[in-house]
């Protein structure tokens, strides 16, 4: 259970410095993962991501004090991050639903967001469809795209890759080179440094990368293939949080750190009976 208790780590850390400056490469250093695994990691279990976990915890504490004392909403606003009044105002009212001047006389409920524990499924409900490979190196092409993870960028740009790739038609060209050891399209996020990553759509192929598109060694490896079945994207987004609530905690497995696929087919993604894999490096 020390994965559990590193990501708890790293909860405790924010919560215990919720008024400093966090960075990101900070948090992550708390429980011992890269940034871009815990961004991912928290992201998966949480259902939001890290920045937007700190707004919504430091406007709880935010409402808290303006309802329990009389301190100067511009105190307040710088006290919680903000630059300027008007800006704490907006985020305020985001939250809460209603400005920060109407909160004192406010008699509704304002929105409280609580402090984060993990928890954990030792056995899931549902049984997950798993393998444990051991595969020689092979090579992707495709396109990839440098995404930052400051301001976790990457949450937001890679869904828009995924619809520029498909709405320009580049997918049915990608199914068509498939030529590989693995059969589909793949999206493969290759860690760049500590605030960015690389993300690849491409297939499996053998021979030198065809115009227009670049090449990608994947290392021999050992991995854990996870089936997914069902439609695009919650199929996929309910095993993901399976295997970081249930499976790394009580599998014995940690991630070898290196580049994650998930493998698509070419059958329609709003079938109920579509079939998927996510592969995890392990070790």
């Amino acid at each position: 259970m020390v994965w559990v208790e590193s990501l708890q780590a790293a909860i405790d850390y924010m919560e215990d410095h919720l008024l400093d400056d966090l960075s990101i490469e900070r948090i992550a250093q708390e429980a011992n993962f890269s940034v871009f695994h815990f961004q991912r990691t928290f992201a998966i279990l949480t259902d939001i991501s890290v920045g937007e976990y700190l707004r919504r915890r430091r406007l709880t504490l935010a409402a808290y004090e303006l309802t329990s004392s009389d301190t100067k909403i511009i105190d307040l606003a710088y006290k919680y991050g903000y630059e300027t009044p008007e800006a704490f105002s907006k985020a305020f009212k985001r939250q809460h639903g209603v400005a920060p001047s109407e909160a004192r006389k406010y008699t509704g409920k304002l929105k409280s967001y609580n402090r984060l524990a993990v928890q954990v499924s030792l056995k899931g409900a549902e049984p997950m469809q798993v393998k444990i490979v051991e595969r020689g190196r092979f090579q992707v092409v495709g396109m990839k795209q440098k995404f930052s993870l400051v301001n976790e960028e990457n949450l937001a740009g890679i869904p828009k890759m995924w619809d520029k790739v498909n709405g320009e038609g580049m997918d049915d060209r990608l199914f068509k080179l498939n030529n590989g050891p693995i059969e589909g399209v793949v999206g493969v996020c290759v860690e760049r440094d500590s605030e960015s990553i690389d993300y690849w759509i491409g297939t499996a192929y053998e021979g030198s990368a065809p115009d227009g598109l670049s090449s990608l060694e994947i290392p021999a490896t050992k991995w854990a293939i996870f089936e997914v079945h069902g439609s695009m994207p919650d199929a996929m987004q309910n095993v993901w949080k399976q295997i970081f609530s249930e499976w790394f905690p009580s599998s014995g497995y940690k991630h070898a750190g290196t580049a994650e696929l998930e493998i698509y087919s070419d059958e329609d993604p709003s079938s109920p009976d579509l079939y998927s894999e996510i592969w995890i490096p392990v070790k």
